[in-house]
């Protein structure tokens, strides 16, 4: 049974902290530990976490404020699983997510799985899937340039992924986005169709940062245009289009 390492990055999370550790403790599959990486947060979140005294729970603390992507790198470094997930602070999982996704990377060997997700909207107070089409397997830089399918609390990654790649620590948004795009060029992506998590969407989400994220992703095609240069970049621009829209 391989040891999953969970990356839970938190920045004064307590909100909605208890639900997601909730999800996690609550998993089928319990060869899991948790390395959660407080980022000087001033609230109660490691009183919180500490409060579980659960042996599998591994918590790291920054002596000051980084950038997300740098924490979870680091993050990522103090993990000693084979298997790597993400679990941010205000995201859910089912309780048979990392035990499909184990099942996956036994049968098939992909080094990255990845899954479907509900949206689940507090402030509207409704909850739908994130993709209603197939979520495409096998390499699919094409897909993922015309869409951002998938959220980083979705995947399951080999750790020896990390050794080539890691999160480009100068993006405060799209860094996942990046890492995904990237590994994609190398890696065949396996998909799971059915639903395994939740992203709430709160009002106070990172990622909903418009500007940031427009100028992250303007920044990231003019970086990369020439890496893409064999894929078609106009579903891409699109997206660019409708953020300025």
């Amino acid at each position: 049974m391989c040891t999953v390492s969970v990356i839970m990055n938190c920045h004064n999370g307590e909100r909605f902290l208890k639900k997601s550790l909730d999800s996690l403790l609550n998993q089928s599959y319990k060869n899991w530990e948790l390395v959660f990486f407080d980022n000087v947060s001033k609230d109660k979140s490691v009183e919180i976490v500490n409060s579980l005294r659960d042996k599998r729970i591994k918590i790291f603390r920054s002596k000051k404020y980084l950038k997300l992507y740098r924490a979870r790198n680091l993050a990522i470094r103090k993990a000693s699983g084979k298997l790597i997930c993400f679990l941010d602070t205000d995201d859910l999982w089912k309780k048979d997510k990392l035990q499909k996704q184990i099942s996956i990377y036994n049968k098939k060997k992909y080094n990255m799985i990845f899954c479907n997700y509900f949206i689940k909207n507090e402030v509207k107070k409704k909850t739908y899937i994130f993709e209603k089409n197939q979520l495409p397997s096998g390499y699919i830089t094409q897909k993922l340039l015309d869409k951002n399918l998938i959220g980083i609390h979705t995947v399951m990654i080999n750790k020896k992924i990390f050794r080539k790649f890691s999160f480009n620590s100068m993006y405060e948004i799209i860094g996942d986005y990046d890492f995904f795009l990237k590994l994609s060029l190398k890696e065949k992506f396996y998909s799971i169709q059915k639903p395994l998590a939740t992203y709430r969407h709160h009002g106070k989400n990172f990622s909903l940062k418009i500007d940031v994220y427009l100028k992250e992703l303007l920044k990231w095609k003019n970086i990369n245009k020439k890496k893409f240069k064999n894929f078609d970049l106009s579903r891409f621009n699109l997206q660019l289009l409708k953020i300025r829209i």
